[in-house]
Parts: structure tokens; sequence; C-alpha cells
């Protein structure tokens, strides 16, 4: 049976059935943990109690539990749930025609797409471009199924930047002029100045901002947009800071070249989006100067999505082989690595979240790579302060920690694909101390 409590309490309603009350307590009995905090094996035979959202107690011996709800783990592996730290929950599935196109039927996939991606065992994702404080809101109150959501809200780039889909024929832009589709939807925002980018994002903060996107440089998907360009000014991308900075939080910048990278941190940004073509000295920098990397395995299906001839193509074949460079000069400069997956545009592909994840074992063992997608990506979520969304733990299995738990039905620290296959492989999902998938019960 694969349920949320929300939906078994509809479908007993039709079929007239009176289910038992959701027990505030759960108790995990005999499992064996991954903490997310780097350990290389498994712990002992446990067992972990759930009051609510948190988890209240963990222990080698017996935990007293009256009336929890005992789910036998049978020496499974229970694990913190996954994190996607560079996600586009309102982009991953609709076509670029349609992303820009109907609100309300983009609305439906995207919830629809949230769903599935909670089922994929992701239940927290940082949302790095889009209009989805919408989705966010109906995820937080129950209407929608989906994973938590830290939103930057619309990405912010300049005329002719990374993330302006305009077409030529919207051009000339008129300083407070009327804004294109791409803009009234809060897909993103042209700001050829620092006091609109200052305007824009306080406007994204108003609206719930976790923290903010600026494109810093060129990128592959957008036609009208040079990878080697350098596309804000330092003081453009400083006025940014400055706000996320009184606000609490921190500006995220896309930036694959070094330039890009170097003008990025002179202004202040606390984490670089992919990096792919930055250098030794690039890569020193962020070192040395304690900026996040926020770096992603993409996949060649990704690369192939774009037409034979396209510009967009011709960028992606520049960009991917430097995806293995990055993650070789990150590994080399011990830099705070995050992982994600920058899905855009195919459910075929969002459907590989987790062997996205997986293959992160070409750079990285499978512990180190977990780690990475729960403990580590939870630390980048606590940038944003005063600013997050759900205050508490996450991504770790520890006392106080909120509950977000995935009970897997073997060791993924032995076989790390077992992620790649969450239908079969992840027998409890549970979310904030609500459990949203059992097969354990057919």
């Amino acid at each position: 049976m694969v349920l949320s409590s929300r939906r078994w309490l509809v479908a007993a309603l039709v079929l007239g059935v009176c289910p038992a009350a959701r027990a505030d307590d759960v108790l995990f009995e005999n499992v064996r943990i991954f903490d997310g905090k780097g350990a290389t094996s498994l712990s002992a035979a446990s067992n972990v109690l759930v009051k609510g959202n948190v988890i209240a107690r963990i222990s080698t011996g017996p935990v007293e539990a009256q009336g929890a709800q005992r789910i036998a783990g049978n020496g499974r592996t229970l694990m913190p749930g996954l994190i996607d730290a560079h996600w586009h929950a309102m982009l991953a599935r609709p076509t670029p025609a349609e992303a820009f196109g109907d609100v309300g039927f983009n609305n439906l996939v995207a919830g629809d797409e949230a769903t599935d991606t909670l089922m994929r065992g992701f239940t927290t994702v940082r949302d790095v471009g889009g209009p989805v404080f919408g989705l966010k809101r109906a995820i937080d109150a129950g209407v929608v199924d989906g994973p938590r959501i830290y939103p930057s809200g619309a990405m912010l780039t300049v005329t002719s930047g990374h993330g302006d889909f305009r077409q030529l024929t919207d051009l000339p832009r008129t300083i407070g002029g009327p804004l294109t589709r791409m803009e009234q939807i809060g897909g993103s925002m042209v700001v050829d100045s620092p006091d609109e980018v200052r305007m824009r994002v306080r406007e994204q903060l108003m609206q719930g901002a976790a923290l903010i996107k600026m494109t810093a440089g060129g990128g592959v998907s957008s036609p009208h947009s040079p990878l080697e360009v350098t596309t804000f000014t330092e003081a453009e991308l400083r006025a940014g800071v400055e706000i996320a900075d009184n606000w609490g939080t921190y500006v995220a910048a896309h930036a694959f070249t070094p330039h890009a990278i170097r003008t990025a941190i002179a202004a202040g940004v606390k984490c670089i989006e992919h990096g792919f073509l930055m250098d030794e000295e690039s890569a020193k920098l962020i070192a040395e100067k304690g900026i996040w990397l926020s770096l992603q395995p993409l996949p060649d299906l990704l690369r192939q999505g774009f037409p034979q001839g396209s510009v967009e193509r011709a960028k992606a074949d520049e960009v991917w082989p430097g995806i293995g460079r990055a993650y070789d000069l990150a590994k080399k400069y011990k830099i705070k690595t995050a992982w994600g997956t920058d899905v855009l545009f195919s459910r075929a592909l969002a459907q590989q979240q987790g062997a996205i994840l997986a293959s992160l074992t070409h750079w990285y063992t499978p512990a180190e790579a977990l780690s990475m997608a729960t403990g580590t990506n939870a630390e980048l979520l606590a940038l944003s302060g005063p600013r997050n969304p759900y205050p508490g733990k996450l991504g770790v299995i520890e006392e106080g920690a909120l509950a977000d738990l995935l009970l897997v039905d073997g060791n993924p620290l032995e076989n790390i694909d077992l992620v790649a296959d969450p239908a079969n492989n992840f027998k409890i999902i549970m979310k904030d101390g609500i459990i949203y998938k059992n097969t354990l019960m057919q």
C-alpha cells in the first residue's frame, strides 16, 4: 500500500472504512542507521523513536514507546531523507514552450512532479529558480504531497544573460516598462542596474525566498547567453548580496568560468552554482574563501536533449568535459561541495534523480555521496539563517533532528544503486514525522 496519511483517510472514507488515527509516535525497531554525518558503515541494530515530527530517542537497547506505531525494520537501513540542492520544481517536467505558458496547467504538472519527487525519497529540495512559491505553500498546507522547498524565486539575470529567455521581438527593453511573460509569472527577472537588482531581490524576499539566485555568467540553455561572458557587474552582484545579507540570507551565483567565479566571490556571493569551467586558481579561491560549490554530475542524456546544430548543443558540448575536471578540483582543494541534479524540461530525467545521485561514485565513495546528499546539503540549507522556512536540523539521524527518514531494503553504503530504484527499495518514506509511503503493509 503506497498512500500518504491524508490520501489513506480519503480513500477509507470513500470505501466506508474507519481507519485508526495516525499514531503521534512511531518506533522503528531493529534498524541499522546511516546517520548522514559521514559514517562509513552502518550502526549496530538500533531502535529509533519519532515523536511528532522529531527524532526523540535512538538506542541499541529497548525503547519505551507505549502506544507508538511499531515498524519492524528487520535489519533494514534507516537513513535521512535525500536532499537535492539544485532543483527546479516548476521547470523539471514541462517543455521549454510550456514553461512560460498556461500557469494553471504548469502548477498542476508541478504538483504531480512534487509528489513523484517525494516518492523518490527526496524530502527536501533547494529550488534555484522559478515561480515556486505557490507550490511550496500548497505542499506546506498539505494540499499536495511533496518535498520541503527552499525557494529562491525568480532567477535574476541581465539583458542577454543566462535566464533571459525573451524573444528578440521583446527588444528594446524600456526601464520601468511592461514586463514580459517570463517576468510576469516569476520565472526570471531582467535587471540591468544595482537599483533594479535591489528592487527585485526585495520582491523575492517579500514572497518568502530562502535565498537569492543570480546568474553571474553565461549558460547552456539560454540561447542569447554566451558561456564566456561575465554578465552581472561586480557592483550589480554586490547590490543583491547587500540586500540578501540585510535579510540574513545569501546569494547563490550561477557561474561557469574563472572570471565569472572571481567576480561573484569579490561581490560577496556565498555559493557558486556549477563552476564547470573553473581552473586551478579559481578552485583555490573558492576553497580559501570558504565558498560553497553546488556541483552537479549532469547526465549525458541532458546534453543530448539539445538539438544537434543548435547554439545550446554547442555550448553543452563545451561544458560537459568540464564536469569531471570540476569534481577533481573540488576534491583536490577540499572545497565545500553540495550535490544537485539541475534537471530541466524532462520528466524522464527527473525520474532518474536517484540514479544521478548514484553516479557520484565516479568521484566519491557511496558513503561520501550519500553524506553529500543528506548532512552536507543540509548545512548549505542552513545558510538561509532567519529565512529558513523549516527551522530544525535536517539531513541527519540524531536525537532532536526533524524526522525525514527513509527505510531502505538493503545497505546503500554497499550498493548505492538502491537509491536509483526507490519504488522497490524505499519501503518507508517519512517527512516531518508523517509516513507518506509504507510498502511493509502489503
